[in-house]
């Protein structure tokens, strides 16, 4: 069991808890003032290791309460179309953070610490706050453009859905970003050396796989190639938010 830290913006309460000396959210809090609307598929586009359940101690009783990650909430806010996410952001990076990160916990800084160390704590806060900051601003246009970009249905090849994620201003590029969704375990090179989808990733509705052929130059006969990988609309939103997410990480 862990205690809450509560914090109050604009008059709404964010809880927070620290994790092996790591700040955490509750999701439901920051859901509510980022205006998501559905927090169970907003939890679903964060990695597992951005997302979980954890016991805390209410005024009442213990529950488990849905919580998110630094990294987490940094991308629960480039999802949220709310105009007041930019001014939440910068609460959160230049008072919420800097105190946790200040004792690892929301408290004054203890007795036995030296004014030096006190200190230097308190300019490491700062600097970790505005390279946050910094990220955040940079990434938070490509945001507001997703929508136009990615509202259609279907599913696209992977050369043109780099070009959909790098006007999102994510940087990669046809063979990068076959790499990049390798690295998350969505793809794996076939027997002839051509990129498969794992059937995870498709189950999920992150790929496709679209059967191709071509006819024999001498034979004339159908010849079935390789299935070819695409990227589907949610495949692409989820890349956005966990590419974006590794952007932001300091």
């Amino acid at each position: 069991m862990t205690a809450l830290d509560i914090f109050t913006y604009s008059g709404q309460q964010v809880r927070t808890v620290t994790i092996d000396s790591e700040p955490w959210f509750v999701a439901t809090d920051v859901a509510a003032i980022l205006d998501l609307g559905n927090v169970h598929s907003s939890l679903a586009l964060l990695d597992d290791d951005e997302r979980g359940l954890h016991s805390v101690e209410t005024a009442s009783s213990t529950q488990a309460a849905a919580v998110v990650s630094e990294s987490g909430l940094y991308s629960l806010i480039l999802r949220s179309r709310k105009a007041e996410a930019k001014a939440f952001k910068r609460w959160l990076t230049h008072e919420v953070l800097p105190a946790i990160r200040k004792t690892g916990m929301y408290s004054t800084a203890p007795a036995e610490l030296s004014r030096l160390e006190i200190l230097t704590m308190a300019i490491d806060s700062e600097r970790r706050a505005v390279t946050a900051e910094t990220a955040v601003a940079a990434l938070t246009p490509s945001a507001a453009a997703w929508d136009e970009l990615a509202s259609a249905s279907g599913d696209y090849e992977v050369a043109d859905a780099a070009k959909i994620l790098a006007r999102a201003g994510i940087e990669t590029g046809r063979q990068r970003l076959f790499t990049q969704i390798a690295d998350l375990g969505w793809i794996l090179r076939g027997s002839h050396g051509s990129w498969k989808a794992y059937q995870s990733a498709v189950d999920s509705g992150y790929l496709a796989e679209k059967p191709v052929k071509h006819f024999h130059p001498k034979s004339g006969e159908v010849v079935l190639d390789p299935p070819q990988v695409r990227v589907t609309v949610k495949g692409l939103e989820r890349l956005r938010v966990r590419l974006g997410a590794l952007i932001l990480t300091p």
